[in-house]
Formats: structure tokens, C-alpha cells, sequence
């Protein structure tokens, strides 16, 4: 009598990129194969200040990317007129 012995299914991993109109039938399809999926997650970006070896907090970073979108800009001048009121400082 011979009996088969049950061996270790060997896997590749990939990375994909799946257009978002695309994305359910990848599940579907992926589901019907026996496949397993995972999505990767938004990494949070990060900032790290060298002088205190620390990276700058969750609030730090979302005013610095509110600005990077124009968001919450108080100086409505010129170029000229900043470096003029920043001399004043």
C-alpha cells in the first residue's frame, strides 16, 4: 500500500499594481484561484529632525503638507514683500 505523503506548497510572492476600476474582479478572480491577497497599506510620511533624532509628530506633519497644498496660508503678498517683513522680524 502506498501512501502519499503531504508536502509544503512552495509560494511566490508578488507585488502588484491593480487599476481601481479592476480591483473587484481581481478579488474575484484571485478568490477562484485559491489565491490569497493582501493590500499593502499607506505608509504615514515621515519627517526626521537630525538635530533631536527624533521624528516630527502627527500634527507637525499635517501642517506641513496643508501648506505643500496651499492650505491654511496666511501671506497673501509678493515674494519681495515677505523677505521685507521677515527682515523686520
Amino acid at each position: 500500500m502506498n501512501v502519499a505523503i503531504p508536502t509544503a506548497t512552495q509560494f511566490d510572492t508578488f507585488t502588484l499594481s491593480i487599476p481601481k476600476d479592476e480591483v473587484s474582479f481581481f478579488k474575484k478572480m484571485a478568490k477562484k484561484m485559491g489565491w490569497s491577497i493582501e493590500k499593502k497599506k499607506k505608509e504615514k510620511p515621515c519627517m526626521f529632525d537630525p538635530e533631536t533624532g527624533e521624528y516630527l509628530n502627527d500634527e507637525t506633519m499635517k501642517v506641513i503638507e496643508d501648506s505643500m497644498n496651499g492650505k491654511g496660508i496666511a501671506w497673501s503678498g509678493t515674494a519681495e514683500e515677505f523677505k521685507e517683513w521677515a527682515k523686520a522680524l
